[in-house]
Formats: C-alpha cells, structure tokens, sequence
C-alpha cells in the first residue's frame, strides 16, 4: 500500500466531516454509526461525561452518563479458585440520565432515525468545549420546525453542566409539548422496552461487564419550583449519588408547564401554544455530586448550592469562564502542524479529549475510557502512567500531580497486595477503580508487575520535569521506596561463584499480553532498574536536601541503610536478556524457543487475534498484541546504543499485530528515531484516528485514552525528538517529509517554552517564566531566557530509510543452539480456510 495513500492520511468521509482545525462536526445524521459519534461528541471534564446521545434520547447505542470512579462491586466467581485470585470486581456505573429534553409538535415526536431533516449540523467546538446542533425538521404534517441546543460540561465546576434548548415554529403555529427528564437508566428503564446495550451477549474483554441486579437503589426525591434532584445508593458499594436539574424557560408564546417524580424519573412538562416565528428557549442546569456514602440528602445540598450559583450568576458567565479557561489550556498544550489542517484537526481533537479525561478528576484517576464511555468498566490501568502523564507532566503539571496522589492513596491496598502475593512493599493493581485488583484473568493481569515501576517512572518523570520537591518529601518517596522493596523482594540472586551474581526476576508478564508469565521480561526488568535507580537517588537527595523530612520518611517507612544498599546492587546487577547471535534484546528468556506467527498468512478475519484464538494458541508463538521491547526503547533509551534500537525495531516491527491501540504511537516515536520515516508517518496516523475513523471498531465503548496521549507523545517524543532521561531535556527532531513544521509547547519547572521545528532550525522560545535549560542532538545544554529566542540550525532530520522492517529479513534467523526460527500459523486457522473453500 502507498504511505501517502489519501485513505490512509485521512480516513474520515470529508462530506459529512468537513475539516475544521478548532472543531469537529458533522453535517448529516445517520444511526448507522451511532455508538462511535456518541463518543466523538461526547463532552466531560474529568469528573463528570455526557455521551453524544442525541438531546431527545430515544436513538442510542448506549445513552452513557459517567462520573469518574463511580462504581458498583460484585463478587468475582471464578470456575477454579486459587489463594490470591482477585475477589471483588468493580464496574462504572451508568449514572441517572439528565441530559433528555423530549420535543413533541402536534403529538409527533421528534425520533432523528425516523425523521425528515432538511438540515443538520453538530458541532463539537474545542476552543469552547460546547457541543451544538442546529437542525430543520419537518413533521410529517408539513411544518418545518428549527432546533437549536447547546451542551456544555463546565471546566471551571466540575459538578455543573448546561443544556439549551430552542425550538421555533418556521411556517406554521402549533402545539409543542417539550418534555424535561432525570432518568435512571442504569436499571434497565427503557422507552422502547429494549434491551441495554450493555446487555448484549456478544464476548468481548474491552466491553463492561453487564449487571443482573438492580444497581442503584431509591433514597431521596424532591420537586420544587422546576428544580428536580433524585438520590441514590448503590447495592454493593455503599456510593451515593444525587443528580439535579433546574429550569428556565423564555418565550413570547402561551405556556403551561406540569411537573412528575417517581423513584427512577423525573419529568417537568411544559405545553406551549407556539406561534410562527416565536422562539422556545428552554435552559436546564444539572449537578451531579456523588460520595464514597455521604448520604444522598447532603449531597442533594450540594447540588441544590451548585445550582443556586449557577442561577444567580448566569449560565453565560459559566460559559465565558469555559472559554477562558480552554484558552489557557490551549496555550499549554496546544500542538500546530502549518499546512497540515487535516492532521490538526484531529491532533486537537485527541488533545481535547485528554482534557475532558483528565482536567477536573481531581482526587481520581484516569480511566481508561476517561469519562466518555463504559469500556474496560471504567478501569485505571498503567495506561494513565505511562501514556497520559507525560502530556500532563509536560503541559498541566497540577492536573499530573493529582494523578499522582490519586496512586498514593491506594498506597496501603498496594501493601496489602503484596502481602497477599508473599512480596514485600507494595503492589499496585493491575486494573482497578476503588484500590482492589479487579483484573480476574492473573496471567495477563496481575502478573504485569512491571505496574510497580510504571508508576514509579511517572512519578519520577513528574519530579525532575517540574521540581516539585514537596511532592517527592511527602508523598512520592513513599510509592519508590515500597516498589524498590517488592522488586527487591520479587527477584532473586543467581552466581556463578566468581563473584558475577545476577539479578533477575521470574514469573511476570510484560506490557505484550500475547506472552504471559515468563522469566526476566526485558521490559520488566529494566524498568525495575530504573526505578530502584530512582529510589536510591531519590532517597539519598532527600536526606542530603531536607533532613527533617528524611528522618520523617524513615520513621514513617521504617527504612534500614542496608535496603537502600541493597537496592542498588540490585539495579546494577539486573539482567538484562540479550541474545548475541541474533544481536537483539529476547522480550523474555524463553521468547526465541518458539516459532514466529506468520501475520501475512493471518486471514483478516481473525483479528484482533484475542476474540479468534485461545490464549494457549497465542501463547506458543512470537507475536505481540503490542510493544513491549519496542516501548523499553523509549521510555529507558539512554541504555540503548542505536544500532541496538534498530535490530530491535527491526525484529519486533513484523511480529506486532497492533491489536491494541496502545501500540500504534510507540511504535511511530522508534519508527521515527530509527529512521523509518514513512511508517513513522502511517503509524503515527493510525493512532491519530483510532476512534475518528473507528479502526479498532470498538469506539463506541468510548475514546481510548491512552492513544490519545500516546498522540502527544508521537508527536512530541517521535517527530520533536524530546528525550528527558535522568532529568536532561534534550531534542533530537525527526521532521517527516513534506511537512513545513511542527510547534509545541512543554513546561519545565514552572517555565512554558515554545518549541518551533523546521526542516533546517528549531527555535526555541520562553512563552511564561523566566529560563530553562536544554540541548540539541548531543550538543551541550544552553539556557533559553525569556525575550531571548535560541535558534538552532539543523542539518538533517535524522536517517532516512523508505518502507518497513520486512518479515523476509529475520527469516532464517538462528538460536544459540543453531536451531532456525521458523515462521507459521495455527492449524486451525489452515483448516477454517479448507472447510471454507469445500463449503
């Protein structure tokens, strides 16, 4: 296939589409697709998410309200027990829907799938977070009808949203009946008797898991004066919540209004003589406030004081203040490819969704779908760490912090954990919501230690990139000394009797899901290092820095000089695979003794392979679900010398099948740094639109998170060339082709530069602060001032080598024992293609 095929570049139907690099929007409604455009314009803050569903709810794939951490437990019962399995599993829960506002004209119903539309626009705005729609109906009496609405997810209080809703008679009068509601669709409430989509039988590991039994359970109600505010309390959690709307309307036309409250709904009614020309404008403010068990009355207070101030300061100021506030945040994070309005679309488009994940979660995580969808049940994973603190890290340090503190409150479950594991320190869960592992699959679950050092690395990257010392004295020294300990604890020591022991460590599963339970996983093992590396420097700083603090954490830790020792022996001990006759680095000790999965032969059909083969079948063969050796070269590449990145690359790229969307854009920073600079491009564009173009047919669970940082990353780290190892900043850019430039902004201690690459220069300016130091290609460090611009010129943009890695080229390969790696697929895919052709 061409790289710079225009498919492949820009995979979206630009008639229904159209390019807007501020925007998103779509010019013709179809149900067919409807799940992924729920989550395309969904808006959220963090907190609080509202699916794209259609404003009078009724055509959906899954009419989604979400508030992160949110959740509901259930007993995990597995066929065959074992000590230590994961017993307690944690799903998101669908929160009461407050976002339906039903319009009626003389009794029809407007229902999008069945209506006559004579126009239609929705329109997802980046630089004011609103979503609004515009649309012409007719009925089918003849009259022709104008919608207008609004959606907006407040920033600025991450307990408030705003709708608007305005309908207008263009030709004709009529009676419209517009219909305001709070429904409790979690428990199964459906206008058509439907079943949940989350009901569906179809298998599918990325999927929620469904609940048989009511969730949540009635506490609290009340209607007044067009305010209305239902409780809850979930069966198993203990959660609480309270959601609450108000209402106002303006109109020149005739109008009464009614109101109806039950256990799981709410309704306020207004009935209005609508005459031609005069515009119903309907204004509901919602709140939502939910409590790990806070009674839902208090939490009715809540919102009641959520809305008081909404009321008394106008929804407009709340508006204004959005647009401010993303504003600010653009002039962070924004990311600028000149020339390039297709690709900026949806870099900023990823960008948007990063803040809607992350911006306000304040005292919770990441999730992995953020707050736009149901997917993996709303789980953290170590997708937060190691593809979305980065972007935080670099553009909006508070929002990493508090990430950060997110994981060091579940500091003592980690504990737990691991004592329940027989470790030492701390293990952190593998996927979870409240703290528990809830990944009940071990072997590629909570075998995947490397989580320990994910976080470790985050934390770490955190400190050295904003200086943030009062985080590390108090809170982060604690997340490193426990994972140094559990790692300590974990590996074991093997000699030889002359004094070279080695350290390695047995049993776990790196980030590549395809291969479980190994012994010293390459990935596992030198991000280990890297973080009893980080523990001991960290440890010692402290004492050297703030004694006080110092002697507070050993007290508070109980921590000994000889562990500390101890780590450091460790680290510098570890081993680290690498196999001389194919002079690459084995992605485990046992990785080379299979044979290689042909993906060429692989019939389209059977992928992703996780939903067609047993993991036993994939687990006999060198195939990757996604980087692993390939994600050590960029998150540890200083202990890379580059001519052992490309054997690597070169090894690795055939056998990943990129069945997760988190391998795509790690994939494009190596590509690029290695110097394949065309599939750096097609990877990096993959990534970009993995839930636009839906290629992973799965985005109607939500926005995958992850690969939107992992945009930022490609980005920043693949074609800007940032490394950051050890505290140095350094840039190395790989430019692609036909490209003019490429600008972005990273914040370094509390200093906002500027970064401007072209083909021959980078320019580097201070945008806020007052200096901060950096180099160029192995040049040594300069000090960048504010009003003081440094241009470098650039010779080149790094190798550049045409195509891919070819499957042909390690064909043939040997082991140490001579034996040759050869390449096949299982039968059982042979013999589905015979019987299909007998067929």
């Amino acid at each position: 296939m061409n790289l710079t095929d225009e498919a492949i570049l820009d995979p979206l139907d630009r008639n229904r589409f159209p390019v807007d690099e501020w925007a998103l929007v779509e010019t013709a409604f179809t149900g067919a697709d409807i799940g992924r455009t729920e989550t395309l314009f969904a808006v959220g803050n963090g907190y609080l998410g509202l699916r794209g569903n259609v404003d009078e709810g009724r055509d959906g794939h899954v009419q989604g309200t979400y508030i992160n951490g949110f959740h509901e437990t259930w007993p995990i019962r597995h066929a065959e027990e074992a000590f230590g399995f994961a017993r307690v599993g944690q799903t998101i829960v669908n929160a009461p829907d407050a976002k339906m506002i039903r319009v009626y004209v003389d009794d029809e119903p407007l229902v999008l799938t069945l209506a006559e539309l004579l126009s239609y626009e929705r329109r997802l705005d980046f630089t004011t977070g609103i979503l609004s729609r515009s649309l012409v109906w007719r009925t089918p009496s003849g009259k022709r009808v104008l919608i207008r609405s609004r959606r907006m997810v407040s920033f600025t209080d991450r307990h408030l949203a705003i709708i608007d809703y305005e309908v207008t008679m263009l030709d004709a009068d009529a009676s419209v009946v517009i219909s305001s509601q709070i429904l409790n669709r979690q428990d199964g409430i459906s206008e058509y008797d439907r079943p949940k989509a989350s009901m569906t039988t179809d298998w599918d590991p990325r999927k929620a898991e469904s609940f048989t039994d009511r969730v949540l359970q009635p506490r609290f109600k009340r209607a007044s004066n067009g305010r209305y505010i239902l409780g809850f309390r979930c069966t198993n959690s203990a959660m609480t919540i309270a959601c609450a709307a108000d209402h106002e309307i303006e109109t020149a036309n005739e109008y009464v209004e009614s109101s109806a409250i039950g256990d799981d709904l709410a309704k306020h009614v207004y009935t209005i003589k609508a005459k031609q020309g005069n515009s119903i404008h309907i204004t509901k403010t919602l709140s939502y406030h939910t409590s790990a068990g806070v009674p839902t009355h208090e939490l009715a207070d809540r919102c009641d004081r959520t809305l008081d101030r909404a009321r008394d300061e106008g929804v407009e100021s709340f508006i204004a203040r959005q647009q401010e506030w993303l504003s600010d945040f653009w002039a962070r994070t924004d990311v600028q490819l000149p020339g390039q309005p297709v690709l900026q679309q949806a870099v900023r488009w990823n960008l948007f969704q990063l803040a809607q994940a992350s911006m306000r979660a304040d005292g919770q995580g990441v999730s992995a779908k953020g707050v736009s969808g149901s997917g993996y049940g709303g789980h953290y994973f170590w997708d937060t760490e190691v593809y979305v603190l980065p972007f935080l890290t670099y553009t909006s340090p508070n929002a990493a912090r508090n990430a950060l503190r997110f994981r060091h409150g579940m500091l003592d479950q980690a504990r737990d954990r691991a004592t329940e594991l027989n470790q030492l320190g701390a293990l952190f869960p593998w996927r979870t919501i409240n703290g528990l592992e809830s990944s009940a699959y071990y072997a590629a679950g909570t075998a995947q230690y490397h989580i320990d050092a994910d976080i470790a690395y985050a934390l770490s990257q955190y400190v050295a990139a904003t200086g943030d010392e009062d985080f590390l004295a108090r809170e982060a020294i604690d997340i490193l000394v426990e994972t140094s300990r559990m790692w300590a604890d974990l590996g074991f020591w093997r000699g030889n009797g002359h004094g070279n022991d080695v350290f390695h460590i047995h049993g776990v599963t790196g980030p590549d899901e395809y291969t479980t339970v190994v012994n010293d996983n390459l990935y596992t093992n030198i991000m280990a290092r890297s973080n009893l590396r980080n523990a001991v420097t960290a440890v010692r700083r402290l004492r050297y820095i703030d004694r006080d603090a110092y002697d507070a954490m050993v007290a508070r830790l109980n921590l000994l000089d000889t562990e500390v020792a101890e780590w450091a022996f460790a680290a510098e001990a570890m081993h680290i695979p690498y196999d001389k006759g194919l002079a690459i680095h084995p992605q485990d000790a046992q990785f080379l003794e299979k044979e290689r999965w042909d993906l060429s032969q692989t019939p389209p059909q059977n992928r992703p392979l996780l939903l067609h083969y047993h993991p036993l079948v994939i687990y006999r063969f060198q195939v990757l679900k996604q980087a692993d050796v390939v994600l050590a070269l960029l998150l540890q590449g200083d202990q890379f010398t580059p001519e052992e990145k490309l054997a690597d690359f070169d090894y690795y790229d055939p056998l990943t099948t990129g069945d997760s969307t988190l391998s795509d854009v790690v994939q494009s920073i190596i590509a690029a740094e290695v110097g394949y600079h065309e599939l750096a491009l097609r990877y990096f564009t993959s990534g970009l639109f993995v839930d636009l173009a839906d290629l992973h047919h799965n985005a109607a669970d939500g926005v995958h998170v992850a690969s939107a940082g992992g945009v930022w990353s490609a980005l920043v780290y693949g074609f800007g060339g940032l490394r950051d190892h050890n505290g140095r900043v350094t840039l190395d850019p790989r430019l692609p082709e036909g490209w003019e430039g490429l600008t972005f902004r990273i914040t370094l201690k509390g200093t906002r530069l500027r970064i401007d690459l072209r083909q021959g220069e980078v320019e580097v300016t201070v945008e806020a602060g007052v200096e901060a130091k950096l180099a160029v290609r192995g040049a040594p460090a300069f000090t960048v001032r504010l009003g003081q611009p440094v241009i470098v010129p650039l010779e080149h943009q790094g190798a550049r080598t045409p195509g891919a890695p070819s499957p042909a080229a390690i064909e043939g390969g040997r082991r140490d024992d001579g034996t040759v790696i050869t390449s096949s697929i299982p039968t059982i895919a042979h013999l589905t293609d015979f019987m299909d052709q007998v067929d």
